[in-house]
């Protein structure tokens, strides 16, 4: 039986339990699901989404759940690791191969035999260390700094990054090849943005994870507070929402936070790349009226189109009486021309007029739909709503597409 997007799994549960996963929106819980999904088969896989959007954990269930659970996981963040001892850390030197190699050292690939090595940030590797990963991940073989000899890992490696690599191999920043071996599967995490509900849930929860731990007083969230966190657009996700409920939690510990409170504590729209608030794409409330325009605009079509079709049947049809022309001077005029345009029932026509707000709504977005071939996102933006809103109500109005 196919499983609804919206439910799931007892073992995506279990995954979201052991790890701390806060939250239950739709992607999130998809992207657990793959994660589990691939866990006990034995290929490559490429993490991606936004820094601080919690990319850790995918590989961590995938590792756990997987049949390498028992061997070492190893977690390297390549962005932090100079560019001159990556090679080294990664695969491991001999005693003397450069300047204070004064012993032999074994790299992570070697350490973590057997089991699973996590690689954030991998679009930061040198191209001459993702020649060396490349081959680990077509031959399992491998050279320390300063070796000859060849050796075998058996390893399975997750990587993640929050770089569009494919942008990157165009900029050849990235070889294509690794690329292709990296990405056998990829797990997207989607952005805290994106997560609605699961912003409020993750900002009570570090709220209490702060009033016990430096035991102050605790916090709470007004109904326009929490609608803030919704429409705000969270550039940092959520490590940036930590900070800012910490900081919250400490200079206004035993009070409920209210938006102008919550406002303030966040980042000015001109202090980052990123607009603060993006109403026009999350408020529903817009987004509904934006409809009801189109209902009242089409009603109004509609009302226009019964009279015309009362006035036809009263008439009995449509009279067009055509001029008569000539053609060269001794030409006789043609007869005047009666064509009548009958209607067997012109109730017919306009008896199934939506007559209610949502037989309206379900109205355009299936004609919408039918226009643009069953496509979600460009039946969206004909809308002009989000697509997160189409989809809504789609599974609000019943409509099957």
């Amino acid at each position: 039986m196919k499983q609804n997007r919206d439910t799931i799994s007892p073992e995506a549960l279990r995954a979201k339990q052991r790890f701390s996963i806060v939250g239950n929106s739709p992607l999130l819980n998809q992207a657990v699901e793959r994660a589990l999904k691939v866990a006990p088969i034995d290929l490559s896989v490429l993490v991606s989404g936004e820094s601080g959007s919690g990319k850790e954990f995918f590989p961590k269930i995938i590792h756990y759940f997987g049949a390498r659970k028992h061997k070492k996981y190893i977690a390297v963040n390549c962005g932090a690791i100079p560019e001159g001892t990556i090679d080294s850390e990664l695969f491991g030197h001999e005693k003397g191969s450069f300047t204070g190699a004064i012993s032999a050292r074994k790299g992570y690939f070697e350490e973590a035999d057997g089991g699973t090595i996590f690689l954030d940030e991998v679009a930061e590797l040198p191209l001459t260390t993702q020649a060396r990963l490349l081959r680990v991940l077509e031959s399992g073989e491998f050279l320390k700094v300063g070796s000859s000899t060849v050796q075998k890992t058996d390893i399975r490696v997750v990587a993640a990054t929050n770089v569009d690599l494919l942008k990157a191999v165009a900029n050849g920043k990235f070889r294509e090849d690794l690329y292709y071996r990296l990405s056998t599967i990829i797990i997207r995490v989607p952005n805290l943005h994106d997560r609605g509900s699961d912003i409020a849930l993750l900002a009570r929860k570090f709220a209490r994870d702060f009033s016990e731990k430096y035991m102050t007083a605790p916090i709470s969230f007004s109904a326009d507070a929490q609608h803030l966190m919704e429409l705000y657009r969270w550039p940092g996700n959520v490590r940036q929402l930590k900070n800012v409920v910490e900081q919250l939690a400490l200079f206004h510990d035993g009070t409920e936070v209210d938006r102008d409170t919550l406002a303030h504590a966040l980042p000015p729209s001109g202090g980052t790349a990123i607009p603060a608030c993006r109403e026009d794409r999350f408020s529903y409330e817009k987004e509904r009226e934006l409809l009801w325009q189109t209902v009242m605009r089409m009603q109004g079509e509609i009302g226009s189109l019964r009279a015309e079709m009362a006035s036809l049947r009263e008439a009995g049809g449509i009279v067009v009486d055509a001029p008569s022309s000539e053609v060269g001077a001794a030409a006789e005029p043609f007869p005047p021309v009666r064509s009548i345009i009958r209607y067997e029932s012109p109730a017919d026509i306009v008896a199934q007029a939506p007559t209610s707000f949502e037989d309206s709504e379900r109205a355009i977005i299936e004609a919408a739909l039918k226009r643009n071939d069953g496509n979600r996102q460009r039946t969206a933006d004909e809308l002009n709503i989000s697509a997160r809103t189409l989809y809504r109500k789609i599974k609000e109005l019943g409509i099957t597409s």
